[in-house]
């Protein structure tokens, strides 16, 4: 009786997969491609392994510069010891180390921060804005903005009184609506009922027009 011995090949003996999205396969052809003498041969292959790269994650063809990252990720998994040219400037290993800059996150130094930057830089066109229709019209658009993120924020109903007086706090005084009795009264909401009562009107009219027609010319047929 014969016994036959195999040899098992772990994962822990092989090369380190510096990208496993890409797969063994992929890893091994890059390795491969290293040990190739002449920079022409090293060439052609580094364009065959882009190529199989980009067909075996059709994905990143949807994000810009797709090409320029599947470069990125060849220098990667050749640990950037792979001498060939590229089209793109090569990352380098320091790249991957340096942290990038923190970006500065907008904070709201208020007790009002639920309103967001927004309303706050509205806030500031409305100020700088001449006294006129338009003015008042975006006061008014601002006010119904700040009522919404209120209710949405606090998860509760807002008297119109609260919104105008934190409008005016947030606004230095500079925009006051606190001799509105409410926000239906304003402009805003008047204009909008009034192009929703208009479009309402108007498909009333086109359904009872279309009514009659349908039934005259059933009328019609029938004679």
């Amino acid at each position: 009786m014969f016994y036959i011995c195999t040899i098992m090949d772990y994962n822990t003996d092989r090369t380190p997969l510096l990208m496993p999205e890409y797969g063994r396969n992929i890893q091994q052809l890059v390795e491969h491609c290293k040990t190739l003498e002449t920079k022409e041969e090293r060439n052609e292959m580094a364009l065959a392994i882009i190529e199989f790269m980009g067909q075996r994650n059709p994905h990143l063809r949807d994000e810009e510069n797709y090409k320029h990252k599947l470069w990125d990720h060849l220098f990667i998994m050749a640990n950037h010891q792979l001498d060939v040219d590229s089209p793109y400037p090569v990352l380098a290993a320091e790249d991957l180390i340096t942290k990038p800059r923190k970006m500065d996150y907008p904070s709201l130094d208020n007790a009002y921060k639920f309103y967001g930057k927004s309303i706050l830089q509205l806030i500031e066109k409305a100020i700088a804005m001449e006294d006129g229709d338009e003015k008042e019209a975006l006061i008014h658009v601002i006010a119904n903005n700040m009522k919404k993120s209120y209710n949405v924020y606090n998860k509760e109903h807002v008297q119109d009184d609260v919104i105008f007086r934190h409008l005016k706090e947030l606004s230095d005084n500079k925009l006051d609506l606190t001799s509105l009795e409410s926000l239906e009264r304003s402009k805003i909401y008047y204009a909008a009922n009034r192009n929703n009562n208009n479009r309402n009107n108007n498909n009333s009219r086109n359904q009872n027009g279309n009514g009659r027609s349908n039934f005259q010319n059933h009328k019609n047929k029938r004679k």
